[in-house]
């Protein structure tokens, strides 16, 4: 007797922990209204919220000593009282590098987002940022990447050859010879300030297509970061053309 056979039941979906975010603001009612962004999101959870960075700082020592997670990426104020937020940064990359730190704030002066970026943060978004490039930046930075919003960009290139002297067009544009045509374009619009996101709506790429290709970009180029390339981008004259 043959006995019949069933199709097997598909498997179930692979369930992935959420990506896991402390607030760090010294204004509850930023707090509040950032939990309720954060937490639409299928993917992201706020874990916990902080007045400042020392109150971050206490948080993460008991989570440790309490052999409790740690959150996957820290939104970061930068003007608080007791511990402003880049030195906060400073410490936490120091004390917790798998911690991601995400500056969100409402200075947009190129001072601070050199100075958070120098601290080891990740990324440096403006608190006017709307909520969908919110929410992808916090993705962007738990995966390891860097972000910053498009007006920050200009600002730490400004910033970064202010005194320079002459630009160095001719050694950045030999060193982004390396590039072929799909690397240069991306590269011009991480140089522009642009998300992986918005360089696959705009070129006609999948998103992990853009991701392959940036990471082919920072190979060639020898770089980290996309701040880096940026400021290679603008020492070419590219970002202009």
């Amino acid at each position: 007797m043959t006995l019949a056979s069933f199709p097997s039941s598909p498997a179930p979906p692979e369930h992935r922990a959420p990506i896991t975010v402390m607030i760090v603001d010294d204004q509850r009612a930023t707090r509040m209204g950032l939990s309720l962004i954060i937490n639409r999101a299928d993917d992201l959870e706020v874990v916990a919220e902080a007045a400042h960075g020392q109150d971050a700082l206490d948080q993460l020592t008991d989570l440790c000593q309490e052999h409790r997670p740690l959150p996957n990426v820290i939104l970061m104020d930068v003007r608080m009282p007791v511990l402003n937020g880049i030195d906060a940064t400073a410490r936490i990359t120091q004390l917790y590098p798998s911690i991601r730190t995400l500056v969100l704030t409402t200075y947009d002066q190129d001072e601070f987002a050199f100075g958070a970026l120098s601290a080891g943060a990740s990324g440096f978004l403006l608190k006017d940022t709307p909520p969908d490039r919110m929410l992808e930046a916090i993705k962007q930075v738990a995966a390891g990447e860097h972000t910053l919003s498009p007006s920050v960009v200009s600002q730490v290139i400004a910033a970064a050859t202010r005194h320079r002297g002459d630009p160095r067009r001719e050694d950045a544009r030999a060193d982004l010879a390396v590039l072929n045509a799909r690397e240069k374009d991306v590269a011009i619009a991480i140089g522009r300030g642009l998300t992986n996101a918005e360089i696959s709506a705009r070129h006609y790429l999948s998103l992990a297509t853009v991701k392959g290709v940036v990471t082919q970009i920072f190979d060639k180029l020898g770089l980290t970061n996309r701040v880096q390339v940026a400021i290679k981008v603008h020492d070419a004259g590219w970002a202009d053309d």
